[in-house]
């Protein structure tokens, strides 16, 4: 095993080689200078003021955003993952980002006849439905022997189709304009990012980044099993109330301002765990760095694969995770029949 600060300055260069790959390349636009002339005069005079505004004004907010979201992801899932005791809780996987999106939808279906527009109530509306489900879900699935693990990807199931029933239904009465923006959120994108939803952005993704954060001790003593968390001091039941919110926090404020991403939460923290082991204060970290990087680099893959148009990220991250999570699925089943 890799030790822990090699494996926190390996990630944090790879982020900063995927920010120059990121800004410095794309279908209209390519030169490596173009990562360094948006803050560097020395090659700014080398570009005209459209080319740095391609930078400054596209490139940037979406590496931005998919850095904050993509740590942000992998945060939730360590968190689920912790709570439920199973490497099988993924915000996506058990309904919480379709939860988020059905709400955030149905704002961008039907919120002009209600007088509901703007970043404002659709924000609200997925971080409603990021916590409805979160809740239900937990409910749903708990049992005196903690959590069931067939119950809970039931309920994830169930909850995936209901959001995809409603979808539907709310596709069937909304204008044009607002079918190009639910598919938009159907399958994740960065492309519509600006620099206008931002600084909201930071606040929420990092409020509930560093409340996730601080709670990592109590986290890591919950890996042990509720009752000798308890013994050693966690106030368990208040602590499962504040990782449902924060997770619900973190997953609807992401599907409000990305769509829909898969399988960041579920993939990720299993990669940082087979490099710096299960505990909490160096699993964290890790995974945010490595979730941070994997999403930048897809997003530049879904630029990249097919110019001049764009594949959206969701697709190309559910092609990396699906195979991923059936893996886990085999691996579960030898376990239960060894």
């Amino acid at each position: 095993m890799l030790r822990f600060p090699l494996i926190i300055t390996l990630l944090v260069l790879a982020i900063f080689a995927c920010a120059v790959l990121a800004l410095s390349s794309g279908a209209v636009l390519t030169d490596w200078r173009l990562a360094f002339a948006w803050w560097w005069p020395g090659f700014s005079e080398d570009f005209s003021a459209l080319q740095l505004n391609v930078v400054t004004e596209l490139r940037l907010p979406r590496l931005l955003l998919g850095l904050i979201v993509g740590a942000v992801l992998a945060q939730a899932g360590c968190a689920m993952q912790t709570l439920c005791r199973n490497p099988l809780a993924d915000p996506s996987l058990i309904g919480i980002a379709a939860g988020a999106a059905m709400l955030a939808l149905l704002v961008i279906a039907l919120g002009p006849q209600l007088g509901l527009t703007g970043h404002y109530w659709v924000s609200t509306a997925a971080f409603s439905g990021a916590l409805i489900t979160s809740l239900l879900v937990y409910q749903l699935s708990r049992s005196s022997s903690g959590v069931n693990v067939a119950t809970l990807l039931l309920c994830g199931v169930a909850i995936n189709a209901l959001a995809a029933a409603v979808i539907g239904l709310l596709s069937f009465y909304a204008s044009d304009d607002a079918l190009r923006l639910m598919s938009f959120w159907q399958m994740g994108s960065l492309a519509a990012v600006t620099w206008q939803p931002l600084p909201l952005a930071f606040l929420s993704l990092g409020l509930c980044s560093a409340l996730l954060w601080y709670r990592r001790k109590a986290l890591n003593l919950l890996l042990l099993g509720e009752q000798q968390a308890r013994y050693l001091g966690v106030n368990v039941r208040r602590l499962k109330r504040e990782l449902i919110v924060l997770v619900a926090l973190g997953v609807g404020a992401a599907v409000a301002l990305t769509g829909i991403i898969g399988f960041i939460g579920l993939v990720i923290p299993h990669i940082a765990r087979l490099l710096v082991g299960a505990a909490i204060p160096r699993l964290m970290p890790v995974a945010m760095l490595l979730g941070a990087l994997v999403l930048a680099l897809a997003d530049w893959l879904a630029r990249m694969a097919v110019p001049p148009a764009e594949l959206p990220i969701g697709i190309i991250t559910a092609l990396l995770g699906a195979p991923f999570f059936i893996y886990l699925l085999l691996q579960q089943k030898q376990r239960l029949y060894a």
